[in-house]
């Protein structure tokens, strides 16, 4: 996958993380009303060489992206593979088995995933609404949509989305043509919006922002680094696995509003960072 170009006006990346000062402001009070646990079917765990990075996959925002992620992955394919394209202040990309673009499987190509139809009310937190869009998350995953009134107008509760680039934001790579995804994957090392609608988007990195910033840089790099192994949580054997917990809906609710009036109006879906734990 060929991406060109950047975004004209960078976010500064942010980790998914606060620290314990900025919790304490923004979250509730209570332990329980503070995190919500990931669905260790949904939990992609890479080992890489630069250390461990935990992403959260949402199957309604990219069904068949998420089914043949976890095919692959559960077939081993992905460990061992090269980060063979890494651009500074752009994207990360790997999960090619030859390791350099235009790569993939056996299995056929995927259909375009780029939109989705999100149910509404039933949305984890908008950050934004206006007139002519809204957006939010899906859990940790950003997205954007057409304004609520048409979900209103249509009568059927649901608003055409697609997720939003942002910092850690997790895709399939693919060639020219719109169908062409098959194994790549990409992660956001910055905001790049222009991305939106034209790649699939199935997830995030919730833990690890600051292993992925440490991927060397290239194209492809001198030295590539690699995912060592790539797993899902539900498969790790129930004495060794890890909780993964990120901030509640009620607690990013918070978070939103503090950011907001941080940025006031340069306030962008972007800007909201989402603290997260391993226990």
């Amino acid at each position: 996958m060929k991406f060109s170009g950047r975004t004209a006006l960078p976010l500064a990346f942010t980790s998914l993380t606060f620290s314990a000062c900025a919790l304490s402001l923004a979250l509730p009070a209570t332990a329980q009303e503070q995190w919500r646990t990931l669905d260790p079917e949904n939990t992609l765990i890479i080992d890489s060489n630069k250390g461990r990075m935990v992403i959260e996959m949402r199957p309604e925002m990219a069904p068949k992206a998420v089914e043949r992620i976890k095919l692959l992955t559960r077939e081993k394919v992905y460990d061992g593979l090269q980060f063979h394209r890494v651009i500074a202040k752009f994207v990360a990309q790997t999960g090619n088995p030859n390791n350099k673009d235009g790569g993939g499987t056996a299995y056929p190509n995927l259909p375009p995933e780029m939109m989705f139809k999100l149910a509404y009310p039933a949305v984890s937190n908008f950050a934004a609404l206006s007139s002519d869009a809204a957006t939010g998350f899906l859990g940790s995953v950003p997205f954007q949509s057409l304004p609520l009134t048409d979900a209103i107008k249509g009568g059927n509760g649901s608003l055409r989305s697609w997720g939003a680039h942002c910092p850690g934001v997790a895709g399939m790579g693919r060639n020219e043509p719109r169908d062409s995804a098959n194994s790549e994957l990409y992660f956001m090392l910055d905001a790049s919006r222009r991305l939106d609608r034209d790649y699939t988007v199935f997830g995030r990195i919730v833990i690890g922002n600051d292993v992925l910033l440490k991927i060397t840089h290239g194209e492809p790099p001198a030295q590539p680094d690699i995912m060592q192994t790539v797993r899902l949580l539900a498969d790790f054997p129930a004495k060794d696995r890890p909780v993964v917990r990120v901030a509640s809906s009620a607690a990013m609710e918070k978070i939103i509003v503090q950011t907001r009036r941080e940025k006031g109006a340069d306030f962008s879906v972007c800007d909201v960072t989402i603290p997260a734990k391993i226990d």
